[in-house]
Protein backbone atom coordinates (compact mmCIF):
# COMPACT_ATOMS: atom_id res chain seq x y z
CA UNK A 1 0.00 0.00 0.00
CA UNK A 2 1.74 3.50 -0.64
CA UNK A 3 0.49 6.44 1.28
CA UNK A 4 0.06 9.46 -0.20
CA UNK A 5 1.50 13.26 1.77
CA UNK A 6 -1.24 15.56 2.21
CA UNK A 7 -1.12 18.38 -0.49
CA UNK A 8 -4.59 19.78 0.11
CA UNK A 9 -5.48 20.61 3.47
CA UNK A 10 -6.74 23.67 6.19
CA UNK A 11 -4.45 24.41 8.44
CA UNK A 12 -5.46 24.91 12.11
CA UNK A 13 -7.04 28.67 11.94
CA UNK A 14 -9.42 26.93 9.47
CA UNK A 15 -10.07 23.96 11.06
CA UNK A 16 -11.57 26.25 13.71
CA UNK A 17 -13.37 27.74 11.66
CA UNK A 18 -15.10 25.11 10.13
CA UNK A 19 -16.01 24.12 13.74
CA UNK A 20 -17.48 27.22 14.43
CA UNK A 21 -19.78 27.30 11.38
CA UNK A 22 -20.99 23.17 11.47
CA UNK A 23 -24.14 22.46 12.84
CA UNK A 24 -24.51 18.88 11.17
CA UNK A 25 -22.01 16.53 10.30
CA UNK A 26 -22.61 13.15 7.84
CA UNK A 27 -20.05 10.23 9.40
CA UNK A 28 -19.30 8.31 6.68
CA UNK A 29 -18.49 5.14 7.79
CA UNK A 30 -19.74 5.60 11.09
CA UNK A 31 -19.51 1.93 12.63
CA UNK A 32 -21.92 0.61 15.37
CA UNK A 33 -18.80 -0.91 17.08
CA UNK A 34 -17.99 1.44 20.07
CA UNK A 35 -14.31 -0.15 19.86
CA UNK A 36 -13.94 1.70 16.93
CA UNK A 37 -12.05 4.66 15.71
CA UNK A 38 -15.44 5.77 14.32
CA UNK A 39 -18.35 5.37 16.49
CA UNK A 40 -15.91 6.97 19.31
CA UNK A 41 -15.63 10.44 17.14
CA UNK A 42 -19.30 10.48 16.78
CA UNK A 43 -20.09 9.87 20.28
CA UNK A 44 -17.56 12.86 21.19
CA UNK A 45 -19.42 15.13 18.60
CA UNK A 46 -22.68 14.32 19.31
CA UNK A 47 -21.68 15.30 23.29
CA UNK A 48 -20.15 18.26 22.12
CA UNK A 49 -23.45 19.62 20.15
CA UNK A 50 -23.12 18.47 17.04
CA UNK A 51 -25.91 16.99 15.16
CA UNK A 52 -24.50 13.71 13.27
CA UNK A 53 -25.91 11.72 10.38
CA UNK A 54 -24.50 8.26 10.83
CA UNK A 55 -23.76 6.94 6.88
CA UNK A 56 -23.23 2.89 7.41
CA UNK A 57 -24.75 -0.06 4.88
CA UNK A 58 -25.79 -1.77 8.11
CA UNK A 59 -27.70 -0.66 11.24
CA UNK A 60 -30.91 1.25 11.75
CA UNK A 61 -29.36 2.91 14.88
CA UNK A 62 -26.06 3.91 15.95
CA UNK A 63 -25.65 6.27 18.96
CA UNK A 64 -29.20 6.98 19.30
CA UNK A 65 -29.08 8.12 15.65
CA UNK A 66 -31.26 6.96 12.87
CA UNK A 67 -28.69 5.73 10.33
CA UNK A 68 -28.41 6.45 6.65
CA UNK A 69 -26.99 4.18 3.82
CA UNK A 70 -25.70 6.84 1.69
CA UNK A 71 -25.38 10.72 1.70
CA UNK A 72 -28.07 10.93 -0.85
CA UNK A 73 -30.36 9.81 1.90
CA UNK A 74 -29.69 12.46 4.00
CA UNK A 75 -33.66 14.68 4.21
CA UNK A 76 -31.56 17.66 5.95
CA UNK A 77 -28.62 20.17 5.73
CA UNK A 78 -25.47 18.78 6.17
CA UNK A 79 -22.73 21.37 6.99
CA UNK A 80 -19.60 18.58 6.62
CA UNK A 81 -18.77 15.48 5.74
CA UNK A 82 -16.65 13.68 8.25
CA UNK A 83 -14.93 11.06 6.33
CA UNK A 84 -13.98 7.08 8.06
CA UNK A 85 -13.84 5.11 4.64
CA UNK A 86 -10.24 4.08 2.44
CA UNK A 87 -8.82 6.39 0.16
CA UNK A 88 -9.76 4.98 -2.44
CA UNK A 89 -13.43 5.60 -1.69
CA UNK A 90 -12.55 8.80 -0.47
CA UNK A 91 -13.54 10.53 -4.28
CA UNK A 92 -16.93 8.78 -4.58
CA UNK A 93 -17.96 10.56 -1.30
CA UNK A 94 -16.80 13.81 -2.36
CA UNK A 95 -18.75 13.30 -5.49
CA UNK A 96 -22.06 12.32 -3.13
CA UNK A 97 -21.32 15.55 -1.78
CA UNK A 98 -20.39 18.09 -4.63
CA UNK A 99 -24.44 16.48 -5.94
CA UNK A 100 -25.84 17.38 -2.54
CA UNK A 101 -25.15 21.01 -3.09
CA UNK A 102 -25.12 21.81 0.47
CA UNK A 103 -22.14 20.60 2.05
CA UNK A 104 -19.35 23.29 2.98
CA UNK A 105 -16.61 21.02 4.44
CA UNK A 106 -15.31 17.53 3.65
CA UNK A 107 -12.66 16.03 6.47
CA UNK A 108 -11.09 12.48 5.82
CA UNK A 109 -10.02 11.47 9.12
CA UNK A 110 -6.43 10.64 10.30
CA UNK A 111 -4.51 8.16 8.07
CA UNK A 112 -6.61 9.03 5.06
CA UNK A 113 -5.32 10.46 2.23
CA UNK A 114 -6.70 11.32 -1.34
CA UNK A 115 -5.19 14.90 -2.88
CA UNK A 116 -7.23 14.26 -6.19
CA UNK A 117 -10.58 14.34 -4.19
CA UNK A 118 -9.79 16.87 -1.92
CA UNK A 119 -8.95 19.22 -4.63
CA UNK A 120 -11.49 18.50 -6.38
CA UNK A 121 -13.70 19.44 -3.20
CA UNK A 122 -12.09 22.47 -3.01
CA UNK A 123 -12.29 23.59 -6.70
CA UNK A 124 -16.35 23.08 -5.87
CA UNK A 125 -16.23 25.07 -3.50
CA UNK A 126 -16.06 23.05 0.35
CA UNK A 127 -12.82 23.56 2.71
CA UNK A 128 -11.21 20.14 2.68
CA UNK A 129 -9.19 18.80 5.85
CA UNK A 130 -7.27 15.42 5.50
CA UNK A 131 -5.52 13.11 7.77
CA UNK A 132 -6.20 14.78 10.65
CA UNK A 133 -8.60 13.61 13.25
CA UNK A 134 -11.96 15.86 14.36
CA UNK A 135 -12.15 14.55 17.88
CA UNK A 136 -8.46 15.24 18.47
CA UNK A 137 -8.56 18.69 16.54
CA UNK A 138 -11.80 19.89 18.32
CA UNK A 139 -10.17 19.02 21.90
CA UNK A 140 -7.61 20.41 21.03
CA UNK A 141 -9.02 23.64 20.04
CA UNK A 142 -11.61 24.21 22.59
CA UNK A 143 -10.64 21.98 25.78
Amino acid sequence: MECEFPTVNSNKEEMKEIFENTKSIALVGCSPDTTKASNKVANYLINHGFIVYPVYPKEDVILGQKVYRSLAEIPFSVDLVNIFRKPAVISAVVDAAITRGDVKYVWSQLGLVNNAAMQKAEESGMKAVQNFCTKIEHNAIYN
